[in-house]
């Protein structure tokens, strides 16, 4: 059982930033600070597949968990990254229980899914017995969901029976322009949409995160969810923000 998952079934709290930039050393970076996860993201950078495999490769030599958040809907890259051997995927901007089924069902082999067979890293490229990793380990890849849009709220009561997900994550950002208030994520209307659907999830005994912000405003306000997993930050705003920090020092002192 990966780290991510044991994590989630023992109920503990999960800190996670995300990782935009192509340099492996990254995952690294934020595995030595000491995150409990990194999400790669794939859904909004230019991040190649091969440059995906080596930010994996730099997260497990720090020994951190790590996550890749897929493109929309995409099948082939879905494969790609299944074979790379995540610990945990995200798919993003799902709207229907009908469309998220068949998400799920792409990562799952038969009987239970549609996934074809061509594991590479996910079985040690043969270390691993096939049929095992087919029957055993397979089951500890992560799935997550993103909440960013109201219809999968107004569905969620459905969503929350189908198998194998481990956790559902809120995307603010979307969710708020799908309620008419795009970027104002701690609007009255996103706040009390954000409050409907965890409620849901609790009491459905799900696992239950979010994506968004770094500033100390944005974690306080978020932190009065009581939420299970957060993901704050990026490494391109760490870079920006410490930069601007160290020149306007520079300004101010030479």
């Amino acid at each position: 059982m990966n780290k991510l998952r044991e994590k989630i079934e023992n109920k503990e709290k999960i800190l996670g930033t995300l990782v935009s930039l192509t340099d492996p050393c990254l995952c690294e970076i934020m595995g030595n600070l000491g995150y409990d996860c990194v999400w790669i993201d794939t859904e909004h950078t230019y991040m190649s597949a091969k440059e995906v495999l080596c930010h994996l490769n730099g997260a497990r030599s720090a020994g951190i968990p790590a996550v890749v958040r897929l493109p929309q809907n995409e099948l082939t890259e879905t494969k790609r990254v299944l074979e790379m051997g995540p610990d945990g995927i995200i798919f993003p901007m799902v709207k229907s229980a009908k469309e998220l089924k068949a998400l799920i069902e792409s990562t799952l082999y038969p009987p239970h899914g549609t996934r074809g067979f061509g594991p590479l890293r996910a079985i040690g490229y043969g270390s691993l017995d096939a049929k095992e990793y087919v029957t055993k380990q397979s089951f500890d890849l992560c799935r997550f969901v993103q909440i960013e849009h109201i219809d999968m709220i107004e569905e969620l009561e459905e969503i929350v029976k189908i198998p194998y997900i481990d956790g559902f994550i809120f995307g603010p950002n979307d969710l708020s322009g799908s309620l008419g208030e795009f970027l104002n994520v701690f609007g009255e209307t996103t706040l009390s949409k954000i409050k409907q659907a965890i409620e849901i999830l609790r009491k459905h005994g799900k696992y239950i995160g979010l994506a968004g912000g770094m500033s100390q405003s944005d974690i306080r306000e978020w932190s009065k969810l009581d939420l299970d997993m957060i993901f704050a930050g990026a490494d391109w705003c760490f870079v920006y923000s410490a930069g601007k920090e160290t020149l306007n020092n520079l300004k101010n002192h030479f």
